[in-house]
């Protein structure tokens, strides 16, 4: 099958090209990487253009204008550009590990999306790898040992496997633990919620949405843990001003049968300016 990624980047070139490098490793010709920018200034897309790694498949970098806080438009804009039967949503801070294509490739099922999980970095290790393009990936375990014990990260559940079935699936809604910066989805169950809800406002479970809706429509969460962990670059926190106000969407529709976003990729509005770069 051919997966599309798609990286979501705002304004932190440094980041995205150390999660570029570790895709450029894995990814093969039955690949497509997206990059899904929200707005990134001039300057930090020309370091894209200049330092982007080079890959065996093709990567579509997708800009439209900075507008605040609209991550859902952009993941949706990046979709509407995917040629993969499935997709893999990825936030442009987290590294994946070197297996990362392969194992969302074995955990893909149909009526299932797979939502992965992170490993946490500190700020030290975090500038290590942007300032020194640290090899994350391909560090030994005896480095990821000394990394725990220093602080730098929070776990060492990435050294581990996992049978391929054994207790991944849950049958039922679980708020917890849902990652938008990991998620593997059918691009036809993608459609079918109507992608990424874009009337949610500023930071927020907009993931959790996403994936309620999902299991309104009968599919089944199957967890990445073990398989396909993610190590999430530090950086301070975003402004979280209207958390609230979005758990409480969410959770307004927990008990409701609630399945198309309000505003999603059925309702892009491709008439405002937005910029293609096909990188390779």
């Amino acid at each position: 099958m051919k997966i599309s990624f798609i990286v979501l980047t705002y304004n932190r070139t440094d980041a995205l090209l150390a999660v570029l490098r570790s895709l450029a490793q894995q990814c093969n010709q039955d690949h497509q990487v997206v990059i899904a920018d929200d707005g990134s200034r001039q300057e930090q897309v020309q370091m894209l253009l200049d330092h982007c790694p080079a890959f065996q498949c093709p990567v579509l970098h997708v800009w439209h204008p900075d507008v605040g806080f609209t991550i859902a438009r952009a993941r949706n804009l990046a979709a509407s550009h995917a040629t993969g039967e499935y997709l893999v949503f990825l936030d442009g801070d987290c590294v994946p590990n070197l297996t990362f294509a392969a194992q969302h490739e074995r955990l893909a099922q149909a009526g299932h999306f797979v939502n992965g999980s992170r490993v946490l970095l500190s700020q030290r290790l975090t500038a290590d790898v942007i300032n020194n393009s640290l090899d994350l990936p391909n560090r030994p375990p005896h480095f990821w040992l000394r990394a725990r014990l220093r602080g730098d990260c929070n776990k060492l559940l990435h050294l581990l496997n996992w049978p391929k079935y054994l207790f991944r699936v849950k049958k039922n809604y679980k708020w917890r633990g849902i990652r938008g910066c990991n998620l593997g989805v059918w691009k036809q169950d993608f459609l079918n919620v109507n992608g990424f809800d874009e009337s949610f406002e500023g930071w927020g479970h907009e993931d959790a949405d996403f994936v309620l809706r999902l299991s309104h429509l009968g599919i089944r969460r199957k967890n990445g843990f073990l398989a396909t962990e993610v190590f999430h670059l530090w950086h301070p926190e975003s402004k979280r001003d209207n958390e609230s106000v979005n758990k409480k969407r969410v959770m307004s529709r927990m008990n409701t049968p609630f399945i198309l976003a309000e505003k999603g990729f059925r309702e892009l509005n491709t008439s405002t300016f937005v910029k293609l770069t096909q990188l390779h």
